[in-house]
């Protein structure tokens, strides 16, 4: 897989690598080649496991696509994060909880 698509994970790695160090300015490119990324990867799992996910090692094909995606997480830790937007939002300082004093008389 890394071999046949030589430039473009290299191309992603070198923005994954941007993106550990500084993930809000390099977001955009990184979804844009992580989208190609992930394509092919998915391509490759569906080569791997796709005909044998119906038949009787649905069970196996399913574990065997879970150990695929791992090694990839492996090489590419922040390849979940593909997709994502990052938006600043304010912290707010939670209000209080008060109990009002009840008088009886």
């Amino acid at each position: 897989m890394l071999e046949e698509n030589k430039q473009l994970f290299s191309e992603f790695i070198s923005i994954h690598q941007k993106y550990l160090l500084s993930p809000r300015e390099n977001q955009g490119e990184f979804n844009r080649v992580g989208a190609r990324t992930i394509s092919v990867i998915k391509q490759y799992e569906n080569r791997l496991c796709g005909k044998s996910e119906k038949g009787i090692y649905a069970n196996f094909s399913g574990k065997l696509a879970e150990k695929f995606w791992d090694l990839v997480r492996k090489k590419f830790p922040k390849i979940d994060f593909v997709g994502v937007k990052v938006i600043k939002t304010s912290v707010r300082k939670p209000k209080t909880f008060e109990f009002k004093k009840i008088s009886f008389s």
